[in-house]
């Protein structure tokens, strides 16, 4: 995989780290959130780790529409609003590629095409590439490009772009 230019599998585990952190984010499933840590906690330690103490987590809560939850543990939270403070989480560093993972898995259908379309702004406000993975055919309206895995072979879903 290339991103920036740069082929992510020819490099060694300590410099595939560093090179992940700054340039690609990740949404999990299950969200992955700390259970003793706040929205903003969440943020801020992602920041921290990537080496970015400038970290505003109300704005990027705010982006996702959860600023008036960022002083909520993930106990508090409802599936959507854990999902949505992980792509708050996965955007901290701006990432110019998001890795996504059946990020509809735990929500009813209106709040997986909120999630969904969500990330699709984020995509084309930011110029974040997004890939995910889903089993979720409801929320492909909101995707530009649409691959199908048939047989282990990925192929174009009629009417998506090529």
């Amino acid at each position: 995989m290339r991103v920036h230019g740069t082929d992510h599998a020819g490099l060694r585990k300590g410099a595939a780290a560093r090179f992940r952190l700054p340039n690609i984010g990740f949404v999990f499933q299950s969200g992955n959130l700390l259970p003793a840590l706040s929205a903003s906690d969440q943020l801020r330690l992602a920041g921290r780790l990537a080496g970015n103490r400038d970290v505003n987590p109300r704005a990027l809560l705010g982006s996702v529409g959860m600023s008036h939850r960022a002083d909520h543990r993930p106990g508090q939270l409802s599936g959507s609003e854990r999902q949505r403070v992980g792509i708050a989480r996965a955007l901290v560093n701006d990432p110019s590629l998001l890795l996504v993972d059946e990020p509809t898995a735990a929500l009813d259908r209106k709040r997986g095409h909120e999630v969904v379309g969500l990330l699709a702004d984020r995509a084309h406000s930011a110029g974040v590439a997004v890939v995910m993975v889903t089993h979720d055919r409801d929320v492909l309206e909101h995707c530009d490009r649409t691959l199908e895995m048939i047989d282990g072979r990925l192929s174009p879903v009629e009417g998506s772009l090529p």
